[in-house]
């Protein structure tokens, strides 16, 4: 069937049509309304040395130069912020946070990266969370900030790390408030409008279909013209012999 014999059906069939496009509409909305929401809320975290360096000297009289902490990014704070990510990452930390696995919030540490497994080679260390309410995800996000920030010095006084080279975690953005992400409320309802519209035309040529038979079945069996042919005939040869 091509476009205008399907545009031709559907106006003919106007009292399915229009109320299933309602419908459609309807319904969009109303998947829309009724999808659960997720809030977004981000931070982002910088490894820096301290202004004397990452040693100390063996001689007190000559100490490190001090140097700028945000000049002097080195490979080191990449793997430092590579081993805390995978730390923070963990099941129980993220039970302990309140993102627990398979739950309703998802928690994502990484290093600013879409790809966890590539691992780019940078000192970030970026937290994003998506909870059902804007208090959860900020309220994890500020939790787990606070958590890398605890677990990086906990980490260097295990390996007896002398304080004055002690690597810091600078917070360069602070818990974001929670936004609301309308992405996946919209894909349902586009979802949700694609397959009632899909269902009215569906309505729309069952309607057409059971009409025309309907129509057939009370119009009843044609008559084949050979058979009436043969009837007249015989009709005039019985009136022949009759006269």
């Amino acid at each position: 069937m091509d476009f205008w014999a399907t545009v031709t059906v559907l106006f003919r069939r106007w009292y399915v049509t229009v109320p299933a496009f309602l419908l459609t509409i309807a319904g969009t909305f109303g998947v829309y309304a009724v999808a659960p929401k997720t809030f977004i809320s981000t931070s982002a975290l910088v490894l820096t040395l301290p202004v004397t360096g990452g040693s100390v000297p063996s001689d007190p009289a000559f100490p490190n130069p001090r140097t700028n902490p945000l000049v002097s990014f080195d490979q080191g704070l990449s793997m430092t912020s590579s081993i805390l990510i995978q730390a923070l990452n963990t099941p129980e930390t993220g039970a302990a946070v309140g993102a627990p696995p398979g739950g309703a919030v998802t928690l994502k540490i990484t290093s600013g990266g879409t790809n966890p497994e590539l691992m780019p080679a940078t000192p970030f260390i970026v937290v994003v969370c998506e909870a059902p309410t804007a208090e959860l995800a900020h309220g994890i996000v500020t939790k787990v900030t606070a958590l890398a920030q605890k677990e990086l010095r906990a980490r260097q006084i295990k390996v007896n790390a002398p304080p004055t080279t002690y690597v810091t975690a600078t917070v360069v953005v602070p818990p974001t408030q929670a936004d609301e992400k309308k992405g996946s409320r919209m894909r349902s309802a586009v979802v949700a409008g694609a397959l009632a519209f899909f269902m009215s035309l569906f309505a729309a040529f069952m309607t057409e279909s059971f009409v025309r038979h309907r129509r057939a079945r009370r119009s009843g069996p044609a008559t084949p013209p050979r058979v009436e042919a043969a009837a007249a005939n015989g009709t005039r040869s019985l009136a022949g012999r009759e006269g």
